[in-house]
């Protein structure tokens, strides 16, 4: 009886053993999907470049297209695509969709979060509140009567992407995304950098968000930073950096 006992028990050690060896296998599963949110004024086709090298490097890459239409339905729109992927995703979001993936972080799809350029706003937090905090030097965004913002395009290139070539800045402000007011100002419910690993683009140049809040923000979120001498687009204007360092998210968090 003693005999049987003792091989049972061994048997219930190597079954908890083995157990937590699949555990950490699935903990350690490579983050090979990568999930990217554009911001406002622009849509997903500015991630090109940046695609193309992380495609490039075998990662396999979702652009979501926002509606722009209200902050839920941008939510939604990112958590939609974040579901279809294969496996686990590093999320990333510029601007004001550094708002979008800091709720639709939370998923349990997202090992890590990149901001770039971004938007990370605490819990009752919006990002017209951060931008009252600290202004940005651009005057340019104007409202429609019916709550729409745009970017004026006698100002999109200095105020927006001033270190892109004259004639692709001129038609991203004609072909400009008009967002819906109303979504800047609603608040975070659960900030998802503060249970997930986050990475930061600050840009120095940047005219649209002022980079001195990117600093406080991503400070505030112990995000791992790295600063670019950049205007606002810094994914458009610096892809090689970006995609570096949201590989950097990927690699690191496939080790976690």
């Amino acid at each position: 009886m003693k005999a049987a006992s003792r091989i049972t028990r061994i048997a219930a050690a190597l079954a908890f053993s083995f157990a937590a060896l699949g555990s950490q296998a699935a903990m350690a599963e490579p983050v090979r999907n990568i999930v990217l949110v554009h911001g406002f004024f622009a849509d997903g086709s500015g991630w090109q470049a940046v695609s193309k090298i992380l495609t490039r490097d075998g990662y396999k890459v979702a652009v979501v297209q926002e509606p722009e239409t209200s902050f839920a339905d941008d939510v939604k729109a990112t958590e939609r695509v974040i579901d279809a992927q294969d496996g686990p995703s590093i999320l990333v979001g510029h601007s004001y969709g550094g708002a979008v993936v800091t709720e639709a972080g939370n998923d349990a799809k997202v090992a890590g979060l990149v901001y770039v350029a971004a938007f990370l706003p605490d819990a009752g937090e919006s990002p017209l509140d951060l931008t009252k905090k600290m202004p940005p030097a651009t005057q340019a965004i104007k409202a429609t009567q019916d709550g729409h913002l745009y970017l004026d395009q006698a100002e999109f290139h200095a105020d927006f992407a001033a270190d892109v070539p004259a004639a692709e800045a001129s038609f991203m402000a004609v072909s400009q995304v008009m967002p819906a007011a109303q979504s800047f100002g609603v608040p975070i419910t659960n900030p998802a950098w503060k249970t997930k690993p986050s990475w930061a683009v600050v840009a120095t140049a940047d005219r649209a968000i002022n980079p001195d809040l990117e600093r406080f923000m991503t400070k505030r979120a112990g995000s791992k930073t790295v600063e670019i001498n950049s205007s606002h687009v810094a994914y458009i204007s610096h892809p090689a950096e970006v995609a570096k360092l949201i590989e950097q998210a990927a690699a690191t968090s496939s080790k976690q």
